[in-house]
């Protein structure tokens, strides 16, 4: 190992560089002092580190809050590192019980490899393929013999399991653990003993998980892997995490107008965090910005703007950016009309003798509402406009005509033909 004195002067401001990239943004990094020591001596030996993230291919759409370890991941590929992304098709049969208050439904092989598929398409978009090693868990855990699973579960103990928050809970309430469970953190420690894994990233709801690794890769005589977490997001309400569940999630396969308006929407207070976890901006860039906002050089519209087109740019490359740029300014800072409404169809059987229309049953036979509930609740929030006047009458018959628009909310339109 090297020790700081045996570095050249260019050497220590290698690692000074990549440790004030590396822990920026971390929740935890255990312990602290030895990642710095791994990054010693990483550029000391010319050799990089190996880091690895575990994915659970149980939810295969991803949105910008699953990409907060993969924006770390890319911080230290970009530091000359090298991922270990292991999909975790064995223990995505299994389902990490964490934060659930009941055995989850277990995966069938053609659901985790669907999934798998569809995570490596999405991650590629942030790492870079040539610096990602990807694994399937499977390789090395379905060739264990029952001996050696046995070997494996001898290394901890049943009170050092129920040390988990959520199987403590379940215990304590008189419900149900079985044993498969306990196997999760145990298939996923292994992961890092089979990987030779240096450093281990993952949510701050998987500490329990990551600290196993370093565990059990002493149990195996093996240097002890770092455990980094990093935050969970918060989504579009600023208030819960971001979740598909709770429809507050910006998703990286969305139209590139779509995440424009969403991270329009990012409250003032959150959006610092969204540039730090989810973007792909340097530190450099990020503390003009903290200090451009801070005395007030910067005002934070324009910050959010600079969001927006980055998560756009992020995941659609620079021309869709600057379209979903140009298409937000003329629509709702101009209040004008975009150019390119798409066309709705209204079925002419659907007017009544004079002529006209409910506007409740005009939103459901234009498909811009999915119930008489959602049109209701659109009117009745002024989310409603025909031809820029806002429709706040449930009652409200219009006559509509060919190559009117209408307006839901501030990103749906449609120009309606008659046919």
């Amino acid at each position: 190992m090297a020790e700081w004195n045996e570095l050249t002067i260019g050497q220590q401001q290698e690692v000074e560089r990549q440790w004030a990239i590396l822990r920026e943004g971390a929740s935890e990094i255990v312990p602290e002092e030895a990642l710095k020591k791994k990054i010693t001596d990483s550029v000391a030996e010319g050799r990089p580190l190996k880091i690895k993230f575990g994915m659970d291919p149980s939810a295969p759409d991803s949105h910008v809050g699953h990409t907060v370890p993969l924006q770390k991941l890319r911080q230290f590929q970009e530091c000359g590192h090298r991922v270990q992304l292991v999909i975790g098709d064995f223990t995505g049969r299994i389902g990490d019980p964490t934060g659930k208050s009941e055995t989850r439904k277990q995966l069938s092989e053609e659901d985790v490899n669907r999934n798998a598929e569809t995570y490596r398409k999405q991650i590629y978009k942030i790492l870079d393929p040539v610096l990602t090693e990807l694994y399937f868990n499977s390789s090395w855990l379905a060739p264990l013999t029952f001996a050696d699973v046995v070997g494996l579960a001898a290394k901890t103990t049943v009170a050092r399991m129920l040390e988990r928050d959520d199987f403590q809970k379940r215990y304590t309430g008189g419900q149900a653990i079985h044993i498969h469970e306990f196997f999760y953190p145990l298939m996923q420690g292994y992961d890092s003993v089979a990987l030779h894994t240096d450093v281990e990233l993952g949510g701050t709801d998987q500490t329990f998980n990551l600290l196993m690794g370093r565990a059990l890769q002493k149990e195996y005589g093996m240097p002890s892997q770092v455990a980094m977490t990093m935050p969970l997001l918060e989504g579009l309400d600023g208030v819960n995490k971001m979740s598909k569940s709770l429809g507050n999630y910006i998703g990286i396969d969305e139209e590139p107008r779509e995440i424009f308006g969403k991270a329009m929407s990012i409250t003032d207070e959150l959006m610092l965090k969204f540039f730090r976890l989810a973007t792909d901006i340097s530190l450099e860039e990020l503390e003009g910005l903290t200090a451009g906002l801070r005395e007030e050089r910067i005002h934070p519209r324009d910050a959010k703007m600079s969001l927006a087109y980055t998560l756009v740019r992020m995941y659609h490359g620079v021309e869709a950016a600057e379209e979903a740029k140009r298409h937000f300014i003329t629509v709702f800072q101009k209040r004008a009309l975009p150019e390119d409404i798409p066309d709705a169809l209204l079925q002419r059987s659907e007017l009544g003798d004079n002529g006209a229309i409910r506007v409740v049953r005009l939103l459901m036979a234009l498909g811009l509402s999915p119930s008489n509930g959602e049109a209701r609740r659109s009117i009745q929030g002024g989310a409603v406009r025909l031809n820029e006047v806002k429709v706040e009458d449930l009652l409200a018959e219009v006559a509509p005509v060919d190559g009117d628009v209408i307006q839901v909310g501030k990103r749906s339109f449609a120009r309606i033909r008659l046919i």
